[in-house]
């Protein structure tokens, strides 16, 4: 690699990941043969989505399921908007990913006559949920992080804030350079100000958006991030519209996003309105184990309808051991918070979840960019289409963390070499004396959000909800300019650019599909199309 001068905080590496969850880690690891990797995190390494998922991830390993199955589930729960070739890729290559990560030493529940036990979501038509208890991210990352850790050709840079992607505007006059990314400026926490992390390639594993609501399910770091700085940067994004509500996130006073799993639903749960009645048979057919946009949507119906600040998640009809023993940490949990689901349902409401849209791919993970690639909850590749099935989650990170990995390694000699980039230009800013209205302007486009852009939506409250990112744009982007900037301020800065892209793809969609449900247009148009928004026109 050339040599220059730079900060003692910069770094250089053949490959620059930024995220260090399971599609961070997976690309990481199978990298780590051919190039020197650094992993970024914006907190600590397990700080990510990952860590948080319960359910467990989905293959085909019972006998008498195939992949068309899987394949034709997880299209109808897309509502036709996934692209089949995505879908079968994935799908083809999860039973070996999640062999893989056995090896790695993920503690899988074993089942009584095959290697692996298998429990059901909703949305899947047989049992093919591989799973740690009810921890199975938890696990995962752990193997993931103990891999890398010990690898020597991967090195963890923590505490890092990604602000913008290093492209070739950024290069030091007098190099005449393609279009092409170099690796990102990073708000260093430690040191409290930019540095660069540059590299040949970059991979984007940032996970979703789902911070942009009022209620949400997923860790504080989920800002958008990584779409926000690929848009910016030039590249499309896609079907930003469909944001999924899980169901089932514990209502408490003092816990705003615990994730109650829908494995609960698969196992057996019923959901109850206060008097005990059940209402989902009166929805759809599948009742509890519907996807989950119905089941969302059911009870954001019987919520407003009857004006309840939750529904109820009743175990208490299944044998109190079973529920122990499969969902220990949930049970342990709500032990703590004074309830025992063996004897007393579970307050629940919905909550965003997870972000189906994202930065534009292929099945290799490339994006419009040259040299950045997209994995995970940040990308949108086709596999989920209108909405998410459970447990594809993770199974993506693993497949595209890895096809990503080999489309880098397999090119990686012909690489240009990383030019001279210019530092991070802080000569016309100063500190912020007004802290208050990053605060602000941060609760007011979370609340808007939930209001106008939420599980049920309209024409007139999306037009409120473009008339109020607009102006909060105008006033982000003008704070941005003058002040020096901060974690809050980058992550709001993020937060806005998401925000506007779900409300401009939410007004474009005429119909209601999956995850977008609109009563103006309530009907699903005959051919699904995806909503693609790019930066130039």
């Amino acid at each position: 690699m050339q040599q220059r001068t730079r900060d003692r905080r910069d770094s250089e590496s053949d490959v620059l990941v930024i995220g260090s969850g399971a599609a961070g880690l997976t690309a990481a690891l199978n990298l780590a043969e051919h190039a020197k990797v650094a992993v970024l995190s914006k907190a600590d390494i397990g700080a990510g989505s990952t860590a948080w998922a319960q359910g467990g991830i989905a293959a085909v390993f019972e006998e008498g399921d195939t992949f068309e199955s899987h394949i034709e589930d997880t299209m109808v729960a897309g509502a036709g908007l996934n692209d089949r070739r995505a879908v079968e890729f994935v799908v083809e290559n999860a039973p070996a990913a999640i062999l893989h990560l056995a090896e790695l030493g993920v503690p899988f529940n074993a089942g009584d006559s095959m290697r692996f036990h298998l429990t059901r979501e909703g949305g899947h038509s047989a049992r093919r949920i591989v799973h740690v208890d009810d921890a199975t991210g938890w696990a995962v990352q752990q193997a993931l992080e103990r891999k890398a850790r010990a690898h020597p050709n991967i090195h963890f840079q923590l505490n890092q804030v990604a602000v913008d992607l290093i492209t070739d505007r950024h290069v030091e006059n007098g190099h005449s350079l393609q279009r092409r990314c170099h690796g990102v400026y990073a708000y260093d926490r430690d040191e409290g100000r930019v540095v660069r992390h540059m590299a040949r390639a970059t991979v984007l594993a940032t996970g979703g958006a789902s911070r942009v609501y009022l209620y949400s399910t997923n860790p504080d770091v989920s800002t958008g991030d990584g779409i926000a700085m690929a848009w910016r940067a030039g590249c499309r994004v896609s079907n930003m519209e469909f944001n999924q509500f899980h169901p089932t996130c514990l209502f408490h006073p003092k816990i705003k996003n615990f994730l109650i799993t829908e494995a609960m639903r698969g196992e057996g749960g019923k959901l109850r309105l206060p008097d005990g009645e059940r209402f989902m048979p009166r929805f759809d057919s599948r009742e509890e184990l519907a996807p989950r946009d119905v089941v969302a949507r059911a009870i954001d119906h019987e919520m407003k309808r009857l004006g309840l600040e939750h529904v109820l998640l009743d175990m208490t009809h299944l044998d109190a051991d079973f529920v122990v023993s499969h969902f220990p940490t949930i049970y342990r949990r709500l032990i703590e918070l004074g309830i025992d689901p063996t004897r007393t349902p579970i307050p629940v409401v919905p909550a965003a979840h997870y972000t189906c849209g994202g930065v534009l791919v292929d099945l290799k993970g490339r994006t419009d960019l040259p040299g950045l690639y997209a994995i995970g909850e940040v990308s949108q590749s086709g596999l989920h289409g209108a909405n998410r099935m459970a447990s594809n989650s993770l199974l993506e990170c693993l497949v595209f963390g890895q096809s990503a990995a080999q489309d880098i390694a397999a090119q990686l000699k012909d690489l240009p070499e990383v030019p001279p980039v210019r530092p991070w230009d802080e000569s016309r800013v100063t500190n912020s004396d007004e802290e208050v209205v990053v605060a602000h302007n941060w609760a007011e486009l979370r609340r808007f959000m939930w209001d106008y852009v939420g599980i049920v939506r309209t024409v007139k409250r999306l037009e409120r909800a473009h008339h109020r990112v607009a102006l909060l744009k105008s006033e982000i982007d003008e704070y941005y300019s003058h002040f020096r900037v901060t974690p809050d301020l980058i992550e709001l800065r993020n937060l806005v650019t998401v925000a506007e892209l779900i409300v401009r793809s939410a007004q474009a969609r005429k119909e209601s599909r999956g995850l977008h449900y609109i009563l103006d247009y309530p009907d699903m148009l005959p051919q699904a199309v995806d909503t693609v928004l790019a930066p130039w026109g």
